[in-house]
């Protein structure tokens, strides 16, 4: 099945602009999920319970609630959350280029890939070739599901990725760790480098890898199901003159 755009972008600087495709780069079906059953196989419903009145309190009695003291919460509606959320754009507008190293992968997060959309290819292959040629990736902002992003657009093996970035607040320093450190001596540090030397790889290799975990559990999946070992829940009786589909 050809992959889905999630959106149209614009990839901008200066007088540059490169219509783009933006498309997911991970999946989240890796994770085998489970559904959360009673004893007899039905399904359950979770549910917020009031801590003052013990009482089920449905989603549209809520309101969002920002905790500035022990149980003291400054109350906002949701128009007014609302208008505090960054407007969506469809530029990334980039702010500048560096070497490619200097992010340190720390600030990762969700990756994204882009693609040329109609007219694009041209430049888009252009910058992309230009990027590997200088050592370099751009830095740009982007506005995206209400939230201000700074991205890292870099060229991959095939084409653009877009890295959303983690802000400073958003990353710990392990100066918060004290971590002591220790001289070694040059025969200690010779001899570490042979135990590396011994199972070093050129490069990184994904497909030697694999999630036993996800595997040993749809292992078991598999094994209780052939085992006839299911619980179902009771379809409800349609409606009289309802239509039944088989």
């Amino acid at each position: 099945m050809a992959a889905r755009s999630i959106a149209s972008l614009t990839l901008s600087f200066g007088l540059v602009s490169i219509p783009v495709k933006l498309y997911s780069a991970t999946e989240a079906s890796g994770t085998v999920r489970f559904n959360m059953l009673d004893k007899d196989g039905a399904r359950v419903k979770q549910q917020y319970v009031s801590e003052k009145t013990g009482k089920v309190v449905e989603r549209s009695e809520m309101v969002k609630g920002y905790e500035f003291e022990t149980d003291h919460f400054v109350v906002f509606e949701p128009e007014e959350l609302k208008a505090l959320q960054e407007s969506p754009s469809h530029t990334i507008d980039i702010v500048a280029f560096v070497p490619t190293p200097s992010v340190d992968p720390i600030f990762y997060d969700k990756a994204y890939f882009l693609a040329p959309d109609k007219r694009g290819a041209k430049p888009y292959n252009l910058l992309m070739q230009a990027m590997r040629e200088s050592g370099r990736s751009a830095l740009a902002k982007w506005a995206w599901k209400g939230k201000q992003y700074v991205v890292q657009v870099r060229p991959g093996e095939d084409g653009l990725v877009l890295q959303q970035l983690l802000y400073a607040d958003e990353v710990r320093s392990m100066k918060e760790l004290d971590i002591e450190h220790v001289k070694v001596s040059d025969a200690e540090l010779k001899l570490a480098m042979q135990l590396i030397d011994q199972i070093s790889t050129e490069a990184y290799d994904p497909t030697q890898f694999e999630d036993e975990e996800k595997k040993r559990v749809l292992a078991a999946i598999d094994e209780k199901i052939a085992g006839k070992m299911i619980v179902a829940q009771a379809r409800q009786e349609p409606q009289s003159g309802a239509q039944v589909i088989d």
